[in-house]
């Protein structure tokens, strides 16, 4: 069987939709690479976590590339910077740095030395599903701020307790910067981390920056397995930072009891723990009262 080809015409018409479709096939073609052309900068602040920080970074050196890896330490007393720096040697994206004070300021330290679009965050005793940077751009690219879902592993009634919402322009503002990833050009409109606070620095980060005017993303699929505290006296100190940080909240942006929901939190499990937590929480609101730091003037 004889086949005959004919020369395609080349008149205006075809031309146009030849160019049209070589437009369509480039797209086709780009668009992926530029996706994952955004670099993303991932800064997690530590401290003697010479136990779990190996089991971050192995987590992360295996993400969708490209990405950077930025460890601040804050002058760990065990053997966490001698962990970090085999990473070091070994992948030419994870960097150490040593910055002390408030988990704010070591994040401030490395907004400013990420070379990223978008800089991630998560902690030092975190461990990121392996799409979890793929998930984080692919939701930088519709919202300012994207936030993943942080599963909690360990002790199981802690595993179970749920978070306290607080919603500033119908937006959940809790979504802790243990999965929580920024545009860079956020921290420029409204500042990085206030290095004031000794905890919930990332909501009232949230909190100014959705006054802004933007937009926390949701991504369920963007997940980090965090530690639950592995003893009671440190899940009942946590509990009362968090407290304390609660009050430094209301310190700065005023009485924030509106922006609960109750019946939402009514709602909630109740049992021992969550009694115990929330107990420790009051006991940090009212010490802050009393005898914390000042709001800076």
């Amino acid at each position: 069987m004889i086949v005959t080809i004919r020369p395609m015409r080349l008149d205006a018409y075809s031309r146009r939709d030849n160019k049209d479709s070589s437009a369509q096939v480039e797209t086709i073609i780009t668009n992926p690479l530029i996706r994952a052309s955004l670099l993303l900068s991932v800064v997690t602040t530590v401290r003697n976590e010479a136990k779990n920080i190996a089991a971050l970074l192995d987590s992360l050196v295996t993400q969708e590339p490209p990405v950077e890896v930025l460890v601040i330490d804050a002058h760990s007393e065990d053997a966490t910077r001698d962990v970090v720096r085999e990473y070091e040697k070994k992948f030419d994206f994870v960097h150490l740095y040593i910055r002390g004070g408030t988990r704010g300021t070591g994040r401030n330290f490395g907004i400013k030395k990420a070379r990223g679009d978008a800089i991630a965050f998560i902690d030092g005793d975190a461990i990121a599903n392996p799409f979890w940077i793929k998930e984080l751009r692919a939701g930088i690219r519709d919202h300012s701020i994207v936030a993943g879902r942080t599963i909690q592993i360990g002790y199981r009634p802690f595993e179970e307790l749920e978070r306290v919402e607080l919603i500033v322009r119908g937006t959940d503002v809790t979504y802790p910067s243990s999965n929580l990833a920024y545009r860079k050009g956020v921290f420029d409109e409204v500042g990085g981390f206030d290095e004031w606070f000794v905890t919930a620095e990332d909501i009232d980060l949230n909190i100014r920056a959705v006054s802004a005017g933007h937009t926390i993303g949701y991504r369920a699929n963007a997940i980090v397995y965090h530690r639950t505290r592995d003893s009671i006296f440190d899940f009942l100190r946590q509990a009362l930072w968090n407290g304390a940080g609660r009050k430094q909240l209301t310190m700065k942006h005023g009485v924030l009891w509106g922006h609960y929901r109750p019946f939402q939190m009514l709602r909630q499990k109740t049992n021992f723990w969550s009694v115990l937590r929330l107990t420790s929480a009051l006991l940090g609101y009212v010490g802050y009262k009393f005898f914390g730091k000042p709001l800076p003037r």
